[in-house]
């Protein structure tokens, strides 16, 4: 069954919402892009999927406010994760199509380290602003399947730890040279 939900016109500052509906869109539509799923032993697989695939399930009114966006699908075999990271100057979101993973989220206030974790299983979708910091790892003996909408598109991921009371940045990889 397929469900409209109007939208009204989004600015700069609504694109999580924009990049959530469209990652959660993409994570039904296993018709697109279960075929191109490998899950591989030594690291995460990831796919940049082609636009045309996300047109498929966009709703024009998205369409515009996604321009530029890119869609990557990745897959997670048990205990593979990411290290603690940004998303560079992209906002975006990301919805878990099959099986289930661990997001630890960590933000540096004065003086302290603010952390949260959180399990999402099949159908969750979350979303964030630019520079927002976060780990995610399949916690499960299951493999696991997502789907990540950035915007504008990545252009480089910086990775961190946390350090006493705050977070240290311990380097940056660029789209297209690093990955």
């Amino acid at each position: 069954m397929t469900r409209t939900v109007p939208t009204p016109a989004l600015s700069p500052s609504r694109r999580p919402s924009a990049a959530a509906a469209l990652a959660a869109a993409l994570s039904l539509r296993t018709d697109l892009w279960s075929p191109l799923v490998e899950f591989r032993t030594d690291s995460r697989w990831t796919h940049l999927l082609d636009p045309a695939a996300a047109a498929a399930v966009l709703d024009p009114e998205l369409h515009q406010d996604l321009a530029g966006a890119q869609v990557w699908l990745l897959s997670w075999l048990p205990g593979q994760g990411t290290d603690l990271h940004d998303h560079g100057s992209s906002a975006g979101a990301f919805a878990v199509a099959r099986g289930t993973l661990s997001e630890r989220v960590v933000a540096a206030r004065p003086g302290r380290v603010l952390e949260s974790t959180v399990d999402l299983t099949g159908g969750r979708v979350r979303f964030f602003g630019a520079h927002h910091v976060h780990q995610v790892t399949n916690p499960l003996s299951e493999p696991a399947v997502s789907v990540h909408v950035y915007t504008p598109g990545l252009q480089w991921m910086n990775t961190y730890r946390v350090d006493g009371n705050g977070l240290v940045r311990t380097g940056t990889e660029r789209a297209g040279v690093n990955w």
